[in-house]
């Protein structure tokens, strides 16, 4: 399933677009400023962001451009009332991939945002490339040089999310939350012997390492 982050401050627009991306097979996810969409994407993983521009407290040129430090390749489109030119130029700059301008035809939205998964290389599979590594989100596999590193899905897991946001210092709990649920009764203690088993398992791979921050807890620093 492909999914989808809508950010978007006019409640029922928000909830009319993410009506229309599940009902044309997409999963999408609506939220009303940046600030809740940065913690909807620390505890899950989006393959295309939707975006309002004019915003209270953080306007979409500022959300863009933090998720572009975070992520270099998800798609962003901009949906927003502005049409003027440099409107347009200040999101591409800020990293965007494409621009509508509202009113929106929801089956112009759908044509788009299946353009930019394809551009992308999502809708057909899922994979992150990190130099030698490749890991198939579908197939549940990471291979380095073609050769096949064995993981548990949870190993995957982690491992997947913090290469999707490198240099992103992940805390022990929001790890703990995500990959054994809120209400697991187990140590934090289990984080910290599973980063353990990734570096053992991707030791060969010099295209990335998982750096401890301490007092903070991990992050994936690309080489």
């Amino acid at each position: 399933m492909i999914n989808i982050l809508v950010v978007e401050d006019d409640e029922k627009l928000n909830q009319l677009i993410c009506t229309y991306l599940n009902d044309n097979g997409y999963s999408a996810k609506g939220c009303l400023n940046p600030k809740e969409a940065y913690d909807l994407m620390y505890n899950s993983t989006y393959d295309l962001i939707i975006s309002d521009i004019m915003m209270p407290e953080i306007d979409g040129y500022e959300f863009a451009k933090t998720v572009r430090e975070l992520n270099k390749v998800i798609p962003i489109l901009f949906i927003s009332a502005l049409d003027d030119i440099s409107s347009k130029q200040k999101g591409f700059r800020a990293g965007i991939d494409d621009y509508m301008v509202k009113p929106i035809n929801m089956d112009e939205l759908v044509l788009r945002v299946g353009a930019l998964l394809r551009r992308a290389n999502i809708a057909n599979e899922k994979r992150l490339i990190v130099g030698s590594l490749v890991m198939d989100a579908d197939a549940m596999t990471a291979t380095v040089n073609g050769e096949e590193i064995p993981v548990t899905v949870r190993e995957f897991n982690i491992l997947y999310k913090m290469l999707s946001y490198p240099n992103h210092t992940f805390s022990r709990a929001q790890l703990m939350d995500e990959f054994w649920g809120i209400d697991s009764e187990t140590s934090l203690r289990a984080v910290d012997i599973y980063i353990t088993k990734l570096r053992d398992k991707f030791s060969c791979c010099g295209d990335f390492k998982i750096v401890t921050v301490h007092g903070l807890g991990y992050k994936a620093v690309l080489k």
